[in-house]
């Protein structure tokens, strides 16, 4: 039986491996008393530092603790660290217990007392000077734990990271920023998190559910509502990221949302992210980090109900497949059904995910990991705009037509990836992972305002101005990617260096046959006050499409520099060369390189405070991969980015806050040659600036709160030009970019004994007006909206079991999410609730 011994000053060996960790400097910052103010446009902080222990009365001596009600091992761990004791117990003993607060001045045994009152753990002093925990022998349900031989001592040294405790809301570190696992509060960029627990009290479903907590960050609506389409720093991106693995959408061809029930947590880098992943959108980059599997034995099956028939279940399970714990597994699945408030809207879909890890030595792994997703899923055109705002239509209201509304097929994504560490300093690893995607999709698509009368009338061919039309096809798309890394850890005299050196591949070849906007039979008129539809399914002829195909390689370096009087630095560099070709006609349509730059500077004058900023340049999407023959190439979109920054931390660590001003600017935008209106030029430029407020973490014991604040002071087109060679929409207010926009949420786990296991929580989403195009032709109304959770947890059996119940947009509100840039807007879900019964053992 393997036993936990904590102390405060040697090495720990925990599987047979040997792990040190430094006294760091964060463990002296969090025995201070923070008092911090934060004013619009900066942070002003003012710290009073008091000694982390007092010194002994007489021949006791006390320390003063600041222990929140968690899991009891994290406790322990934070209790060790502060007396210098050891603690020796069986691993089992404590899991699944959860401690008391402990805020106060105490001797260590009046500060184990409280700790363990109530769980069922007694302790001793032992003959060499460590504290034996085992369990109380009126209440001890384990003879193996009663009779469990004390090992030699094994030391863990530092602080307890918030990160690891699984039910926190803060994460102390991440490695989307820098692939490294850094700590956010030594990163000179802005990154926030979403974490597992966020995910479980508001019962996320939907990827873009989970991002209403970033700052930057707002759901948009593509055509349809199938991409996950966001707006990150006022642009646009449909591409979403797996563990740092690209998940593009498909070439205007069908896609489907993606799934969460083995996503971890949710990782956002702020601003240009080419350095390390090569071509992408500006704003940022959106990486979901998936479950992995862990020795420990983990389970859960959980069943959701909601309003307009919402079923989904969900299983985790996690263990060991051998007893040396060399070969690890976790499978996650899914599986939902639901309606919607939308006419002829649906979900099906089923979700399978598992992965293997294979602890090959103490310095060599490897990972393997597969998922399938099946939807069978409608499709939900929006509404259309009447005058200058949405239409005054029922939220049910489909423009599509429920005989051409479908969206059916597969996703499987298989990756494999090791590791090997020289030393302590040197690592090399690689990756490869490949997707395959395949669908039918039928759709109906309109596009232009209705007449006075509400009529979108749909015409035998040409579709002008304020048609409906048909937009079928099939379509597959296949992505494949591998990388290379090499990370090495240095010192140059007084200089600390993390570098790391990496290549990557990545190819998507795409197959697509339909019928691009075919008319409804002529004659045919659709109101949106008085909807009619087909009575049959319509007679599609489907034409093959141009098969596609873009690769890209890079080469990329960064090196992470820790200065003297704790300034540390961010410098890298990468060349990108892709290359985009158009299958069946046999030929090159696009050839673009770039050169990449991004620097960033952090100074931690406190161990809770650290002020930054950075320069990024970005390598964005090509112009002229669609060319057909004889036309122009024209150079890649690119953009470049200027960023100031602070964050701190409050409450001995337990939360963190972060603020950031940005100045974004995204050139080289396609615009019409008035000379010539078949080709384009690239003098388009689009730019946003403004500020962002993030606060993450823990309040009090039990109080956890995650808020985020967007002010988009500037998010206009710089250079436009139109048909005629005017201005075009110059001067104008980017789309879906509304001024202030942001959300707080919050949750309260009782911490005394009667009411232990209760959680409360609530909050609210809110943004002001925005745009619904680049011509400022029609307005969203701004909204907010107030979404609330309660939830009970208990033991049966000797199991956990929680009953929990969300409650979205309580008020009943009117809403819109976004639009697709031109005449189609998605309308937000009424008020809905959603209910669960989750068993974990």
């Amino acid at each position: 039986m393997m036993h936990i011994v904590i102390n405060s000053c040697k090495p720990v060996v925990l599987g047979g491996r040997e792990f040190h960790f430094e006294d760091e400097p964060a463990i002296q910052a969090d025995r201070k008393i923070r008092t911090c103010f934060f004013s619009a446009f900066f942070i002003l902080m003012l710290c009073h530092a008091l000694p982390g222990r007092a010194e002994a009365d007489g021949n006791s001596k006390a320390f003063k603790f600041n222990i929140p009600g968690q899991n009891m091992a994290a406790s322990l761990v934070a209790f060790s660290e502060t007396t210098g004791n050891q603690l020796s117990y069986p691993a089992a003993l404590v899991k699944d217990i959860k401690s008391n607060q402990l805020s106060g001045s105490y001797t260590a045994d009046q500060a184990l007392q409280k700790l363990l009152a109530g769980s069922g753990i007694t302790y001793r002093h032992t003959d060499n000077d460590a504290i034996a925990l085992a369990a109380d022998s009126s209440t001890q349900s384990s003879q193996s734990a009663q009779n469990a031989t004390t090992l030699k001592a094994m030391t863990v040294v530092g602080i307890a990271k918030t990160g690891n405790d699984p039910t926190a809301y803060k994460v102390t570190n991440a490695s989307t920023a820098t692939k490294t696992d850094t700590p956010i509060m030594e990163t000179p960029y802005s990154v926030a998190v979403v974490s597992q627990q966020v995910f479980q009290d508001q019962q996320v479903i939907r990827v873009e559910d989970a991002l209403k907590n970033v700052a930057g960050v707002q759901p948009g609506f593509s055509n349809g509502g199938l991409n996950e389409t966001f707006m990150t720093r006022g642009f646009e991106t449909t591409n979403l990221y797996r563990d740092g693995f690209l998940l593009p959408a498909g070439f205007g061809a069908s896609d489907a949302g993606r799934q969460t029930a083995n996503i971890d947590r949710i990782e956002v880098l702020k601003g240009p992210g080419s350095i390390l992943y090569g071509r992408s959108d500006p704003g940022g980059v959106i990486n979901l980090v998936t479950k992995r599997p862990q020795a420990t034995p983990y389970h859960s099956i959980q069943q959701q109900f909601g309003s307009y028939d919402r079923y989904r279940t969900t299983a985790d399970s996690t263990g060991a497949i051998t007893p040396d714990d060399k070969l690890l597994y976790r499978v996650n699945l899914s599986y939902e059904n639901a309606n919607s408030f939308r006419d002829f809207v649906k979900t099906d879909s089923v979700f399978f995910a598992p992965s293997l890890t294979w602890n090959i030595s103490d310095r060599t792994q490897a990972n393997m990991n597969i998922e399938y997703n099946h939807f069978d899923n409608t499709i939900d055109s929006g509404i259309p705009v009447v005058g200058n705002r949405p239409a005054p239509v029922p939220r049910n209201l489909q423009v599509a037509d429920p005989f051409n509304n479908k969206n059916v097929g597969d996703r499987t994504y298989v990756g494999f990836d090791w590791s090997h560490k020289f030393n302590d300093k040197w690592k090399f690893s690689h990756r490869f992972g490949a997707e395959f995607f395949d669908a039918a999709q039928d759709f109906t698509f309109f596009f232009g305002k209705p007449d006075a009368a509400g009529n979108l009338a749909n015409a035998p061919s040409g579709l002008p101005m304020g048609k409906r039309g048909f937009n079928d096809g099939n379509s597959q798309q296949q992505e494949y990617y591998t990388t290379l890394n090499l990370t090495g850890k240095f010192d140059t005299a007084m200089l600390k260096h993390t570098m790391l050196w990496g290549f990557d591949y990545f190819v998507i070849d795409n197959q697509f046959a339909g019928a691009c906007c075919q008319a409804f039979p002529a004659g045919a008129t659709f109101n949106i006050y008085n909807p009619t539809y087909l009575t049959a399914a319509p007679n599609i002829n489907f034409t093959p499409g141009p098969n596609r195909n873009m690769d890209w390689y890079g080469l990329y370096f960064q090196d992470q520099i820790k200065f003297p009087f704790d300034v540390y630095g961010n410098f890298g560099l990468r060349y990108d060369n892709a290359v985009g070709r158009d299958l069946t006609a046999g030929m090159v349509t696009t050839r673009d390189a770039r050169v990449s730059p991004r620097g960033g500077l952090l100074w931690k004058p406190q161990e809770w405070l650290s002020v930054y900023g950075n320069y990024s340049e970005n390598f964005g999407p090509s112009n002229s991969l669609f060319n057909g023959p004889g036309q122009q190439a024209l150079p890649p979109q690119t953009s470049e980015e200027w960023e100031l920054g602070a964050k701190t931390e409050f409450f001995n660590g337990r939360l963190s806050a972060s603020f950031a001003y940005f100045d974004l600017t995204k050139q080289n935008l396609p615009v019409p040659d008035p000379i010539n209106p078949n080709i384009t030029r690239t003098v388009g430029e689009q730019e946003s600036r403004g500020y962002e407020f993030q606060a993450t973490g823990e309040i009090l014991p039990g109080w956890k709160v995650i808020g985020a604040y967007t002010n988009l002071a500037y998010a206009k087109i710089n250079k436009d030009v139109d048909y005629s060679g005017g201005p075009g929409d110059t001067g104008n207010r980017m789309f879906a970019t509304p001024r202030n926009f942001g959300s707080l949420w919050n949750t309260y786990e009782f911490q005394n004994a009667g009411l232990r296991g209760l959680k409360l929580g609530g909050g609210v989403v809110a943004s002001g007006q925005s745009q619904g195009t680049n011509q400022n032709d029609y307005q969203l109304p701004g909204y907010t909206t107030v979404n609330l959770l309660a939830s009970y947890g208990l033991k049966v059996a000797g199991k956990k079991v929680t009953f929990q119940l969300n409650a979205d947009n309580l008020l009943d509100k009117t809403y819109y999410q976004g639009t697709n840039s031109s005449t189609r807007v998605g309308i937000n879900p009424p008020r809905t609730f959603l209910g669960s019964v989750k068993l974990e053992f």
